[in-house]
């Protein structure tokens, strides 16, 4: 039992480790200029790159000079800008919680409860960093299929970007944050609900049991295993059967011992 306890606890801190590495790459990406990225050496001498990210447009030459401009106005911006944004905040905050529950729950911590309260509480640490991981998927995976949906366009006429570094980035850090929670998920879903773990991961299934009710005769047909139980018949059906019984009875006897019909006598004669 303790070797399976030091193997378990072994496997939530490697979980640890990676759904951390991925949630700070995560939160590097949000500070890094290159999501798209563009070149041109149209200019004499110099070759102008563009490059932008969630915050701003930035622009730099040969020379080593750039600039950086924030977008304008927030509510000039489109939709899926605003997404991106809010995807991006709420990864790096289920992150944030996700590591703070971890540390809570994990076997090598003992901060917590009881094994059980433990558990539980890695389970939930564990959903976090999925939701965490999921988050940033999503926003990496939309931004570059946006980019690459422009670029292949030919009735694209704007200026034409491609993927940065900080989409791979993302991706790497996101698919280490989803491959770590799922581990750490399935081996505390085992101890945090040990009577579903049958069901769940052997696929047992176990028959219910019954509970019929017979009307007619007021009683429960319960299963073997309970408990015998003492049934209160009322007072007005208890009477009733009694005399029903007395009429059955009285029935048999009158078919065991007929009555004999005597004659009639006249009394003229």
């Amino acid at each position: 039992m303790s070797l399976q306890r030091t193997v378990v606890m072994y496997v939530e801190m490697a979980c640890f480790l990676s759904c951390l590495s991925g949630w700070i790459l995560i939160c590097s990406t949000l500070a890094t200029e290159y999501w798209t990225f563009s070149e041109v050496g149209s200019v004499v001498l110099t070759t102008g790159n563009y490059y932008s990210n969630l915050w701003m447009d930035c622009v730099s030459d040969t020379t080593g000079v750039s600039d950086c401009k924030y977008y304008p106005s927030m509510m000039d911006l489109p939709v899926f800008l605003h997404v991106s944004r809010a995807l991006a905040v709420v990864s790096v905050i289920f992150g944030f919680w996700g590591a703070v529950l971890a540390l809570i729950g994990m076997k090598c911590t003992k901060i917590g409860g009881s094994e059980l309260a433990n558990a539980r509480v890695t389970f939930a640490a564990a959903l976090t960093y999925m939701a965490c991981g999921f988050c940033g998927m999503i926003v990496y995976s939309w931004w570059g299929n946006k980019v690459r949906s422009n670029f292949v366009d030919p009735y694209y006429l704007e200026q034409k970007f491609e993927l940065g570094a900080a989409l791979f980035i993302g991706w790497g850090g996101s698919c280490l944050v989803i491959c770590g929670s799922a581990v750490m998920c399935y081996f505390s879903a085992r101890k945090s609900f040990p009577r579903r773990s049958g069901l769940l991961f052997t696929k047992t299934l176990r028959r219910p049991p019954t509970h019929m009710t017979a009307r007619t005769r007021r009683t429960n047909m319960l299963p073997g295993s309970s408990r015998p139980t003492t049934v209160i018949i009322p007072p007005s059906l208890q009477s009733y059967r009694v005399n029903r019984e007395n009429r059955r009875r009285r029935g048999t006897q009158e078919n065991q011992f007929p009555r004999t019909v005597r004659p009639l006598v006249d009394s003229a004669v």
